[in-house]
């Protein structure tokens, strides 16, 4: 039997250790079942075979632990291991096993790359022809080791010796360029051989210098070129070096891709495509094709490595029905609304076309495209006639359920199609089950919307010409997604270019990165929700993640944003100027007015004043910045009583008598206990009146079920959740949804689609119920940042019988699965190493539990270990 030992250590908020971006990344490990709590810890670090060990460090830290001894040079590799001390055992545990870590190009001197693309003329205003780039090299003796570090502008996907690099899909993905273009880098030392080598990539426009955005989108947003970074860097065994860096020795030719957008699909000739065309056995007369690039401008300076996981397929799905039309097309349905794109095998004569069509529902029994607005999501592909070619686009993604095929050469079968699912790569850490099949349904649909809309930043939508990085929805939605995965290192980078794109006033854009928008949109002005998401996203993360370091960098972003809305507010403390959208999207709301809802905009914008506020003192405090602590706790006291003397009557009523405004002002903590105490009733009152059918837009939403139960109306909440009328979550669990939908009747319940012009079946925000369900329902809830300190607190109801709950909290498992017997409610907890719990089981006093499983059991609870 192995002796017990931490895990191996992770850094920061990255998947692996190669190419991380910071001289000194923090250390995470977790401790070994029964430790209990650790005592002191000991980290070896090991540098070339020169060995450094901090000795013990009596600290019970170990997630996210300071980088110990001398930063990271770039390229420095080291390999790293931990050994613990925990209370019940004299000496310290086994060491873990090695975990290595290797610095990308830290300083700007390190980058010898210049963007290199396509040497000829080209239409900026037109749709262009992609490139491919190209350079043959030689190596003279063995190869010890070699890394690519490589970047775009557009998108591209490398190869060397025609084998492909990495497996990231819309690489370098989506940050404010001018600032910030990620790199990665790649362990290639297997892709090379002795002698001839040849490197090279394909190129595509996507978000750099693509057609994006509503209202016909803007090309060229970023620049007109579409151009490789790369450096490869070789070390031979002898010590040598050599740097093989994209310059003017480069070549480039048009490739088989003819045409390329993220909305409207790809074109693919098979005839032009050679495909070793990145070897050095490349058809000669195609060598000789391809021209000298042309070289660009980028400053090494904005090169930033990545901060977490690229997109990447990480499902394949089959059809669940194929369906062939009297006029020889194919209808294809997989059963699920996804986000990716059709990988095919096909075979026929030289110029068959075969074209890829795609929809997120049907309507009259074809695809109902109309809510994709301009994006065309339209594949096709022209066969070689050289035999069965297996083909899916490189350069865009859709969201469907449903594809439709056309100009297929002989018969169609099920096994020809598969739907690849793309989405941001990150660990899956949350999980919730109930004896109710429609509530299970309905936290898939929540999973899948997450993933449909984690694509590198987080978006609204996948599928129509709009996929922007909202700042409302994220805000709601991020307990969700950070309790369902772990999102922290990309919605970290992401908050990094909120902070970049908030304006010098404080104002915090309505989607990051900005694009040209709408009128509606453009100029940026300020709005509550949505810029509130500086401040309470990354609290949420804090939390969630135990990731001080993560609040302290976007802290001067968050205090920027409530010292611009208290100058608006000024002296009366009450927000009641300007643009707002208030509780969007609130389904009284008419289809072509989504802000026209029945709650007062400025009482939105007001209780979203006192929230951040509230928030912002908390940071400040746990940054140790106590005078900033203090400032905010006050102005957050001071714009709560100006709320209640604006939006609160002495009747204990609100002037916006809506589920929305008590829900804002119970689970805002706005009102004074008696006000609380009636407007938890009104609250309930409004619910039952409507026969507890939804009545609230994307504000009220994520806060309606935690107002009615902390209210003492845990029995309306459930009734709210558990409705299958139109609206609300389970109308569209029985209509057949997958996924979430931005509106709640997006499909009427005559099957017809609501006629608004915005309207998507994937969109996340409502789905923010299901925090809910993790904490209140399943019972799992962090009372301590990163889940240290965790309260068990299930509140069954609704007739659900049993729940089961498991989250992969920094520190390890945590867990809760109850059950209602004859006797009462039955509870299995699951503590993690190094972290403590309260169960508070209803109709029991609270119970301190400790690290392991422990089984709660009847009236008279009690704790015992398993």
């Amino acid at each position: 039997m192995y002796p017990p030992q931490p895990s191996p250590v992770s850094f920061e908020h990255l998947p692996d250790g190669l190419g991380v971006g910071v001289a000194a990344p923090r250390l995470t490990w977790t401790l070994p079942p029964g430790s209990g709590r650790q005592q002191a810890y000991e980290v070896e670090v090991d540098r070339a075979g020169s060995v450094r060990r901090t000795g013990r460090v009596d600290d019970d830290t170990h997630v996210l632990v300071p980088w110990p001894g001398e930063p990271l040079a770039s390229r420095e590799r080291a390999e790293v291991r931990v050994r613990v001390w925990t209370p019940d055992a004299a000496e310290p545990t086994a060491w873990s096993g090695p975990r290595a870590v290797e610095a990308g190009l830290l300083a700007p001197t390190d980058w010898q790359a210049v963007p290199v693309g396509a040497g000829w003329d080209e239409d900026p205003e037109a749709e262009r022809r992609p490139a491919r780039v190209r350079k043959d090299f030689r190596l003279d003796r063995p190869v010890a080791y070699a890394r690519l570090y490589v970047s775009a502008h557009g998108l591209y996907e490398a190869e060397i010796n025609g084998r492909r690099v990495g497996d990231e899909t819309l690489a370098p993905g989506w940050t404010v360029y001018p600032h910030r273009l990620r790199y990665r880098t790649h362990d290639v030392t297997e892709h090379l051989t002795e002698g001839a080598n040849t490197i090279g990539a394909w190129l595509g426009d996507g978000w750099y210098r693509g057609k994006y955005g509503f209202d016909g989108g803007t090309r060229n947003i970023y620049g007109t070129d579409q151009a490789l970074i790369a450096q490869l860097e070789v070390r031979y065994r002898d010590g040598a070096t050599l740097v093989i860096a994209t310059d003017g020795t480069w070549t480039a030719a048009p490739g088989p891709i003819l045409t390329s957008g993220l909305y409207e699909g790809e074109t693919f000739d098979a005839r032009l495509h050679d495909p070793h065309w990145c070897t050095p056995s490349a058809a000669r007369t195609a060598v000789d094709a391809w021209t000298p690039v042309r070289t660009g401008r980028r400053d090494p300076a904005t090169l930033v490595a990545p901060m977490g996981p690229p997109v990447r397929r990480t499902e394949e799905i089959a059809p669940v029905s194929l369906t062939r039309t009297e006029d020889g097309r194919h209808l294809l349905d997989f059963g699920q609304n996804l986000v990716g794109r059709l990988s095919i095998t096909a075979d026929g004569p030289a110029g068959t076309t075969v074209v890829l069509r795609h929809a997120e529902v049907l309507e009259r029994g074809a695809l109902a495209t109309r809510p994709l607005r301009e994006a065309y999501a339209i594949d096709t592909l022209i066969l070689s006639g050289e035999g069965p070619l297996t083909w899916e686009p490189r350069f865009t993604l859709h969201g469907f359920r449903y594809a439709e095929v056309t100009g297929w050469p002989g018969e169609l079968t099920a096994d020809m199609v598969t739907a690849r699912v793309y989405h941001t790569d990150m660990r899956r850490t949350g999980w919730f089950e109930c004896s109710d099949p429609l509530v299970n349904r309905l936290h898939e649909n929540v999973v899948w919307s997450t993933r449909g809309n984690f694509v590198d930043i987080p978006t609204d939508c996948p599928q129509r010409d709009e996929r922007l990085g909202w700042t409302g929805d994220i805000q709601v939605f991020a307990p969700t997604a950070s309790f369902l995965y772990d999102c922290a290192g990309m919605l970290d980078s992401w908050l990094t270019d909120v902070g970049l794109e908030q304006l010098p006033d404080g104002t915090v854009p309505w989607y990051v990165p900005v694009i040209p928008g709408a009128p509606m949109w453009t100029p940026i002005h300020p709005g509550a929700a949505w810029g509130d998401a500086a401040v309470l996203t990354p609290w949420t993360l804090h939390q969630r993640f135990g990731d001080i370091g993560l609040l302290r960098r976007h802290y001067p972003m968050a205090k920027k944003w409530v010292d611009l809305v208290e100058r608006l507010a000024g002296p009366t403390r009450l927000w009641d100027t300007g643009f707002q959208l208030g509780d969007w999207l609130d389904p009284a709301a008419p289809p072509e007015d989504p802000a026209a809802g029945v709650t007062d905009r400025y009482l939105v914008a007001t209780a979203y004043f006192a929230h951040s506020a509230r928030h912002l003192g908390r940071a400040a405090a746990a940054l140790g910045q106590a005078a900033d602590s203090d400032r905010y706790t006050t102005l957050a006291t001071e714009v709560t009583e100006a709320f209640r003397r604006r939006y609160v009557l002495p009747s204990g009523r609100m002037t916006s008598d809506s589920p929305t405004a008590y829900a804002l002002g119970i689970a805002f903590d706005l009102l004074t206990p008696e006000q609380r105490r009636d407007a938890g009733d009104r609250l309930a009152q409004l619910v039952l009146a409507d026969d507890a059918r939804i009545a609230t837009g994307f504000v009220g939403t994520p806060l309606i079920c935690d107002a009615l139960t902390d209210t003492g109306h845990l029995d309306v909440a459930y009734r709210l959740l558990l409705q299958t009328e139109c609206p609300s979550w389970l109308y569209t669990v029985t209509q057949g949804a997958t996924t979430i939908w931005e509106r709640w009747d997006s499909l009427r319940p005559d099957g017809s689609l609501n006629p608004g012009g915005m309207t998507s079946f994937n969109h996340y925000a409502l789905g923010a119920v299901a925090d809910w369900l993790h904490r209140v329902v399943g019972g799992i809830t962090a009372t301590g940042p990163g889940y240290r300190d965790i309260a068990f607190r299930p509140r069954p109801g609704g007739g659900i019988t049993w729940a089961r709950t498991r989250h992969e909290t920094p520190y390890g498992t945590a867990a809760l699965a109850w059950e209602l017997t004859a006797t009462g409610l039955t509870a299995r907890c699951t503590v993690p190493e190094g972290a403590r719990a309260v169960a508070e089981l209803p109709g029991c006093p609270p119970i301190s539990l400790g690290p392991g499983e422990h089984v709660l059991e009847g009236a008279a609870i009690s704790a015992v270990a398993v």
